[in-house]
């Protein structure tokens, strides 16, 4: 069977490969591309996940790409509309066409000699190997594991006789109607069930290890409103867009710089919204915010299920599990029908691709990222990884749009090959590209990419400054430029 050759293929249909294709048609329309998605639908993680009260924790003004304008009024909007925006950029765009379902990409192998890749994959309904051949490889595919999400080793969970899920995998069929619900963990989507499944459940127990920053935040943008009101629809969404984007940057920025300021201003609204002593027993972090990612409550809704009394935070350490619930190191027991873990994901760099580089294996966790998109020694090549501070399509627009600005210059140019080659860097210099104490990064450090101490080859987490170094900066700068046939030396690749 023939191989098919594309100038460029994506790896995944999620929300970044499908505005990297978007990008393509727009930007690169004479390049030949290909998505290559494992799954059976578009929408990536917004397809996977289907736990009660899925919804976005950025606003959709930046969150939506900044080419389609989101037009929904709910600002912090529910799964099921921001698969519909999906589905219909996909349509507008006319991508859907390029898209290979049931096809997970295993391995790319890139010759010099011919200057492309090989990309391996295999075909998930049938089970059969496929390749494809493409000038550029961008992997799109984020980085958590979609099989399965992360659960402790809890002892006794083979005592426990309810139902005990994953949200990463959240059964169709799963009735908590009447039941006494036990959530452990107290991330961004526990935070997300709580409420959610307080409208019908008995009782509802978010059960943490620690406290973590929760905030509220309205569903509704009311300055939004007046300028969709006032103005056509994209001079609005572009005054809306830039607005968001600064109020994130400033909020971050404030916590960083003076933490003492966002803790009051956030126990402020919490003391308002919850009973006495709530705060100081279970919404106290050890840690300063943003040292992990911040929770949002939209309209306050956590804290309302809490103050109705549906609802209550636990902080506690697990003993064990028991035949009808947990066990907790202080000695409480507390009565579960239903254990959701929502203790976390499990990092999967590249999702899982293997790459090789003229025969020489790359491993991922000895390169340095260069422009927090490309790898040392790794020709032709570009990963998405978004903001963990910020919405992460801010990220995925501008790697998409660059990553079109160095197709270009290779056509100008007539070059066929760009690699970053990273000057000599002292180990101790050397830090994760996800700088994050959560646990997820914590347990998979040695798994990533690596960044340096200063531009281009250091990722800074701010929107405004990859706006010049990404959409205005050079492409020249820290890369190399090659024509088919040059070998590029070895020690580059495995530096």
């Amino acid at each position: 069977m023939a191989i098919e050759h594309l100038d460029v293929v994506v790896v995944g249909a999620g929300i970044s490969g499908i505005g990297a294709a978007c990008h393509l048609v727009t930007e690169c329309p004479d390049r030949s591309y290909v998505l290559l998605e494992s799954r059976e639908d578009i929408g990536g993680t917004w397809d996977l996940f289907r736990y009660p009260g899925i919804r976005s924790d950025s606003d959709m003004f930046t969150f939506g790409y900044s080419f389609e304008p989101w037009q929904d009024p709910k600002t912090i909007a529910d799964g099921e509309s921001i698969r519909r925006y999906l589905a219909s950029t996909v349509a507008k765009y006319g991508v859907r066409d390029s898209i290979r379902f049931r096809h997970r990409v295993t391995r790319a192998e890139w010759s010099s000699e011919r200057a492309r890749w090989t990309v391996t994959a295999t075909r998930t309904d049938t089970g059969d190997e496929v390749r494809f051949t493409c000038s550029f490889l961008l992997v799109c595919s984020g980085y958590f594991r979609y099989d399965r999400g992360y659960t402790p080793d809890f002892a006794g969970s083979g005592d426990f006789r309810g139902a005990l899920v994953h949200p990463q995998l959240w059964p169709e069929d799963l009735d908590w109607t009447g039941k006494h619900v036990v959530i452990i963990g107290s991330g961004a989507t526990a935070v997300t069930l709580v409420p959610a499944l307080a409208e019908r459940a008995a009782s509802v127990t978010m059960l943490q290890r620690s406290p973590t920053y929760i905030s509220s935040r309205s569903s509704r943008d009311r300055i939004a409103d007046l300028l969709r009101r006032a103005l056509p629809p994209r001079p609005a969404f572009a005054l809306i867009r830039w607005k968001n984007v600064a109020y994130s940057a400033l909020t971050y920025r404030l916590s960083r710089r003076l933490p003492g300021i966002v803790k009051w201003a956030v126990r402020r609204d919490q003391r308002k919204r919850l009973p006495e002593g709530y705060i100081e027993r279970h919404l106290t972090p050890s840690y300063e915010p943003w040292d992990q990612r911040f929770c949002v409550a939209p309209d306050g809704d956590l804290f309302a299920a809490i103050r109705s009394g549906t609802a209550r935070i636990v902080t506690d350490h697990i003993e064990r599990l028991t035949e009808d619930g947990v066990l907790l190191r202080s000695g409480d027991h507390l009565p579960a029908d239903v254990l959701v873990t929502a203790t976390g994901l499990q990092l999967l760099p590249l999702g899982g691709i293997s790459l090789a580089v003229d025969g020489t294996e790359v491993e991922i966790g000895r390169t340095v990222a260069y422009k927090g998109m490309m790898l040392s020694g790794v020709p032709n090549f570009a990963l998405v990884i978004g903001y963990t501070n910020a919405s992460w399509t801010l990220k995925s627009d501008l790697v998409a749009a660059y990553v079109c600005r160095l197709l270009n210059h290779l056509t100008r140019t007539g070059q066929d090959i760009v690699v970053p080659v990273a000057p000599e860097l002292d180990e101790a210099s050397l830090e994760p590209l996800i700088d994050f104490t959560s646990g997820y990064v914590r347990r998979s450090i040695a798994t990533l990419p690596k960044q340096g101490p200063a531009a281009p080859w250091r990722l800074h987490q701010n929107y405004f400054r990859d706006l010049r170094i990404l959409r205005d900066g050079p492409l020249t700068d820290g890369v190399r430029f090659a024509q088919a046939g040059a070998r590029l030396p070895l020690e580059e690749v495995s530096r």
